[in-house]
């Protein structure tokens, strides 16, 4: 337990908590403490085999906040031995990069590698993380960066060439429990206290905090140190205060529950259903139980092809451009965007010729594996595949005055097969009159 210092504040009943915030306090030490990520850190996975081989290279972090990067990047700092370097793209320019460099060739000298942690370094510019190359090269220095934006687009080329790129998922309820119930025993955390907390809460605040640690541990650090202190010295958190505490009703939601598949259900078929209102309603229902945006986001992707399709091509634009707003300005802001993109669904015309023609075509292509592809489009990059007559009478459609061939591009027992059968239903009714055109022009 550490030591209390003149800024460590007092609480109600004599409990003292230190200065230093409770998610810092709380940051594991070690890979056996880490929570999450087994699909890096579990047995048998890379970046595992790698920290036991003590055979560390530079690295991109890239995942949601809270998810643990500044964290792993510590233990593996820790376990390798190596002199662990804390910088951010936020504060600092290139004249604190070269301070930083000029320290890592001090370590090289003295045989200590040096692992430099830069959090947020899509924030940099193409500069300043150049500045990293040649030391990166050489091997002054592990870099280890954490980014919450797509490495492919944020960060130079020459540089991610050299680092190798690791997916950090969300954490998911069942590991934010389990975070939260060791802060109520940790001595590190509320281990020193004995805190009654109703059945089910500690899941509601993992609901809550969408996979963020840090902000499942605010959440319960703020109900605790709010919570009812009983003559004995305990303190009992009950579901109203924690209402209080997240700014919302904890309403009767569990994302990986029933209630959840009900729910993104109720959302789906009231958009199908052309009912504006209630797709407002169980789109408000999700959102405010703290469902991930995110998640929506895709299932209106989804819903706009599957029900809407071609009937108005807008609304795939429509769902994907939401997707992007809820990633850009995250919640409270884009449930206006959400919003929009429910509306437009259940009010644009509605067509599943495009569901259907896949699903046709699936059942087909399960149980006709062994159909060749026809000669005449199959590809002939050498001599042999010509002399067996690949892409023989192969007619490029661009060359003709009808932009179109009449060849036969699916295998031969399935050449009268139709898939796509279009309604008439908005802008559909123009496709199915240019495919009736197309397919009698084949026919011909």
């Amino acid at each position: 337990m550490e030591q209390l210092s003149l800024f460590d504040v007092q609480a109600q009943g004599g409990m003292h908590f230190s200065a230093v915030p409770l998610a810092e306090r709380m940051r594991p030490q070690t890979l056996e403490e880490y929570i999450g990520q087994r699909h890096l850190l579990g047995k048998g996975m890379l970046l595992r085999q790698m920290l036991e081989k003590d055979m560390i290279f530079s690295m991109i972090f890239w995942g949601p906040p809270g998810v643990g990067k500044t964290t792993l990047a510590r233990i593996i700092a820790n376990r390798t031995k190596s002199s662990f370097l804390n910088f951010s793209a936020v504060t600092s320019g290139i004249k604190e990069i070269k301070d930083i460099m000029k320290q890592a060739e001090q370590n090289r000298v003295y045989g200590v590698r040096t692992l430099v942690f830069v959090d947020e370094i899509h924030r940099f510019n193409k500069a300043q993380q150049d500045a990293f190359l040649p030391y990166v090269e050489k091997g002054s220095i592990t870099l280890i960066g954490a980014t919450t934006e797509n490495p492919s687009f944020e960060i130079n080329a020459a540089l991610l060439s050299r680092c190798r790129v690791f997916v950090l998922k969300e954490l998911d309820v069942e590991d934010l429990t389990v975070l939260l119930s060791r802060v109520l025993t940790d001595k590190r955390g509320f281990g020193d206290t004995v805190v009654h907390i109703e059945d089910g809460l500690l899941g509601v605040i993992a609901a809550f905090a969408n996979g963020d640690a840090r902000t499942a541990i605010h959440t319960l650090e703020t109900a605790v140190l709010n919570g009812e202190m009983c003559p004995d010295g305990s303190i009992t958190v009950k579901r109203e205060l924690l209402e209080q505490c997240m700014g919302k009703k904890t309403l009767l939601y569990d994302k990986k529950g029933e209630e959840h598949y009900n729910l993104i259900s109720a959302l789906h078929k009231s958009m199908r259903n052309s009912d504006p209102d209630a797709a407002v309603y169980w789109l408000a229902r999700m959102l405010e139980a703290g469902e991930d945006p995110l998640f929506v986001a895709r299932r209106l992707i989804r819903f706009a092809s599957e029900d809407i399709g071609l009937a108005d091509p807008q609304a795939l634009q429509t769902a994907v451009a939401a997707y992007q707003a809820c990633h850009f300005i995250g919640m409270p802001e884009c449930t206006l965007n959400l919003t929009q993109a429910a509306v437009y669904l259940s009010l644009a015309p509605r067509s599943n010729a495009l569901y259907r023609a896949y699903e046709n075509a699936k059942a087909d292509a399960l149980t006709q594996l062994s159909e060749p592809v026809p000669l005449v489009i199959r590809n002939a990059p050498t001599r042999l595949m010509e002399d067996l007559h690949y892409g023989e009478g192969y007619v490029y459609a661009h060359d003709t005055q009808e932009k179109m061939a009449r060849m036969t591009c699916l295998p031969e027992n399935l050449k009268d097969k139709r898939y796509y059968l279009p309604t008439q239903e908005g802008q559909e009714d123009k496709w199915k009159e240019r495919l009736e055109k197309s397919r009698k022009f084949r026919l011909e």
